[in-house]
């Protein structure tokens, strides 16, 4: 396994997209180790990582998302969570964390999510002065926030992988959403008193009832999701081809924002980004197959448990070890690679799979905004013309946040498994 992880290393080293890197690596593992004959099964693994209804989720998603982006939307999300809590010190900060709150509903990634609300807010605090690195910073902790609740992507493959509720994540993702962005907004405050941010200019009253109109549909997409789904109305999949048609009466009928350029353009981008993401996937079902060959599963359950029979200790363990992995994998690679060791070692920890479901994809998306590589730092430091140690240096605190949360998943299961409960989980 130890020339797998060399030949991986090297080949991202010298730019090979991650997803080749995962098969070239593979590749390379049966060659050296004399297991060529191995690789006829490769297509067959490929495909098999990549076959299930529920994964025809994710295009329909992506394309959700895009058609609301191409519809402008997020500027009209930023406007209205301005007149909702920009009338406070240091609002535009305030203005971002609940516009990044807001857009998770319509995006599920975090890379789109950090692009889009980064695009908008990071210029703007600047010009209000804002440190800039500071305003990339809480756009990229922000954009985490996607990827927490529906329709999150990561979730979804979660649960397509480990056979656990989409629905049931959905709703455990929310409460930590609200906790993490409601302590980002305690954080932002405190910075404005410290740092005497500026009140922004208010809403014209004229304007506050048109806004209103334009954004509550959008941010109604979630509702729809999770409701329709919960309710039997219809199944994940369903769910997602509705809020791509959803996604498109906005745009081209409330907004009139959608010309026949902007449809195709977001059905490409949906294409593209979709191919990237199952061959991403495809990619690491191979890695997963030499993980099972070796037996490292199974080995590393059993040499935690050689550590420790005690599970928040396994708990603490495993967060360590997902951090670690979330800082160079992508987060779709990381859960597909991770999940025959977690399969492992999950009945050890003695935790309810939702609640586990939601502690792995938070520990991968810290993984997204940690320095040195994370990717959406490498988004906001573009966006904000800012050197990428700057934006690290200010992330640093709002990573601690975020660790807070998510010791609080891990550890008092009340935050992610209320709703489910609630709603009949």
């Amino acid at each position: 396994m130890t020339l797998y992880l060399v030949a991986f290393v090297v080949f991202m080293i010298v730019g090979v997209p991650i997803a080749f890197s995962l098969g070239l690596a593979s590749v390379a593992y049966l060659l050296i180790n004399d297991q060529w004959q191995l690789m006829i099964g490769f297509p067959q693994k490929m495909i098999a990582g990549i076959d299930s209804f529920v994964l025809l989720t994710i295009p329909f998603f992506i394309l959700a998302g895009n058609l609301m982006n191409s519809a402008n939307l997020t500027r009209q999300i930023v406007r209205f969570a301005q007149m909702l809590v920009g009338r406070v010190k240091g609002g535009l900060a305030v203005v971002n964390v609940v516009s990044s709150m807001m857009f998770s509903g319509v995006s599920g990634a975090a890379t789109a999510e950090a692009s889009a609300i980064g695009s908008v807010m990071i210029p703007a605090m600047a010009k209000d002065g804002y440190r800039p690195e500071y305003a990339a910073a809480l756009t990229a902790t922000g954009s985490i926030l996607g990827p927490l609740v529906p329709p999150s992507l990561s979730l979804i493959l979660y649960g397509v992988l480990t056979g656990t509720s989409i629905s049931d994540l959905f709703l455990a993702g929310i409460v930590p959403a609200f906790l993490l962005c409601g302590l980002l907004i305690l954080y932002a405050l405190w910075r404005a008193r410290v740092e005497d941010h500026p009140i922004p200019a208010p809403i014209p009253k004229n304007e506050r009832v048109g806004l209103a109109v334009k954004a509550l549909p959008a941010l109604f997409l979630p509702v729809i999701i999770v409701g329709g789904i919960r309710s039997g109305v219809f199944t994940p999949t369903e769910a997602a081809a509705v809020a791509a048609l959803y996604a498109l009466l906005i745009g081209g009928v409330l907004y009139r924002t959608l010309s026949g350029s902007k449809i195709a353009q977001a059905f490409y981008d949906t294409a593209t980004m979709t191919a990237g993401v199952m061959l991403i996937v495809a990619m690491a079902s191979m890695t997963a197959f030499i993980l099972g060959i070796e037996n490292i599963p199974r080995a590393i359950a059993l040499g935690m448990r050689s550590i420790s029979e005690q599970p928040w200790i396994l708990i603490l363990l495993l967060n360590m070890v997902l951090l670690v992995l979330g800082l160079f994998l992508e987060p779709l690679a990381a859960l597909v690679l991770a999940m025959p060791i977690l399969n492992e070692v999950f009945p050890l920890l003695e935790i309810n799979a939702v609640q586990f479901g939601v502690m792995v994809v938070l520990n991968l998306m810290i993984g997204m905004i940690t320095p040195p590589v994370g990717l959406c730092l490498f988004i906001v430091a573009a966006i904000g013309k800012q050197p990428l140690e700057k934006v690290a240096r200010a992330i640093l605190p709002m990573i601690g946040i975020c660790l807070i949360v998510l010791g609080l998943i891990a550890f008092v299961p009340f935050l992610t498994l209320s709703l489910p409960a609630f709603f009949g989980g």
